[in-house]
C-alpha cells in the first residue's frame, strides 16, 4: 500500500490550499480514506474522512473551511481547505484501513502565515 500525499505550502490567512492523496495498492473504492494532521508539539488528529458511499465526516475545528472527496478512477482524495486559519498549521497526512493496520501517506506540509 502506497499513499503519495502532495499539495501542501504556504498560504497567508484566508487563504485556500487543495491537497491530493493517490493511493495504490488497495481496492481504493471500497476503502474509507482520511486526512489527519499533526502541529508541532501536539498529537495527529483526525481532519476529515469520506467512506467508499461518499458519506463525509470532519472534525469540528474545520467543518464549513474544508472539504474531503474522492475520484475513484484516479484513486485519489482530495481535501480540499479555505479559509484557512494559523492554527490549520500542520503536516496532513493521508490514511487508510485495511485489515485492522493504519496506513499513512508521507505528509505534506501546510503552513499558514497570519
Amino acid at each position: 500500500v502506497q499513499l503519495q500525499a502532495s499539495g501542501g505550502g504556504l498560504v497567508q490567512t484566508g487563504g485556500s490550499l487543495r491537497l491530493s492523496c493517490k493511493a495504490s495498492g488497495i481496492n481504493f473504492a471500497i476503502n474509507t480514506m482520511g486526512w489527519y494532521r499533526q502541529a508541532p508539539g501536539k498529537q495527529r488528529e483526525l481532519v476529515a474522512t469520506v467512506t467508499s458511499g461518499a458519506a463525509t465526516n470532519y472534525a469540528d475545528s474545520v467543518k464549513g473551511r474544508f472539504t474531503i472527496s474522492r475520484d475513484n478512477a484516479k484513486r485519489t482524495v482530495y481535501l480540499q481547505m479555505n479559509s484557512l486559519k494559523p492554527e490549520d498549521t500542520a503536516v496532513y497526512y493521508c490514511n487508510t484501513r485495511l485489515r485492522g493496520y493504519d496506513y499513512w501517506g508521507q505528509g505534506t506540509l501546510v503552513t499558514v502565515s497570519s
